[in-house]
């Protein structure tokens, strides 16, 4: 939650103690939120009620992207770039989606290509390498959201794996 849609870390973290998700911790200034769903309510459900508290409390609307400890295995397992030449981790990035794109979605970027830059769709996840920097890259959230008309929040690697280790840590589960 950076950009235009300020909250303070320490405010939103209240707001999930008050949702019930008691061990609810900020991790950096930009909306992740890690937490534990001790009464294991659906992730839609859970998304919901959380978006709905966010609009109530703060007035604004945001998506809240939600992925257990699984998920973000998954999405350090399934790195699709780890084996390129000079491969850095420091030019890699993932975009989380809201839901899955459906094959009209992916279409629109099927053929779309910015060498050197590169990326991969893998279930709600674009995992972008730019193996010059993100400086000049066009691969970012806003042209996915645009081209394909998805909700997404983008997450640098390091970023990634730091809150992997911290739910891992906690047993609990992440919103970007």
């Amino acid at each position: 939650m950076t950009g235009h849609n300020k909250i303070k870390m320490t405010d939103l973290a209240t707001l999930y103690r008050k949702l019930g998700l008691k061990d609810a911790e900020t991790f950096i200034q930009s909306g992740n939120v890690i937490f534990n769903n001790r009464g294991n309510q659906p992730v839609i459900e859970l998304a919901s009620g959380i978006e709905q508290a966010i609009r109530k409390k703060f007035s604004y609307n945001i998506p809240a992207l939600i992925r257990t400890e699984e998920e973000l295995k998954s999405v350090i397992d399934a790195n699709p770039f780890i084996n390129e030449d000079n491969y850095n981790p420091e030019r890699l990035a993932v975009i989380f989606l809201y839901q899955i794109p459906d094959g009209t979605q992916v279409e629109k970027v099927k053929n779309i290509d910015y060498p050197p830059d590169k990326f991969r769709i893998i279930g709600r996840e674009i995992f972008i390498y730019c193996p010059d920097g993100f400086g000049r890259t066009k691969l970012y959230t806003n042209f996915f959201e645009n081209k394909m008309k998805v909700t997404g929040t983008a997450r640098n690697w390091r970023t990634i794996n730091t809150i992997y280790e911290l739910v891992l840590n906690k047993g609990k589960q992440a919103q970007t």
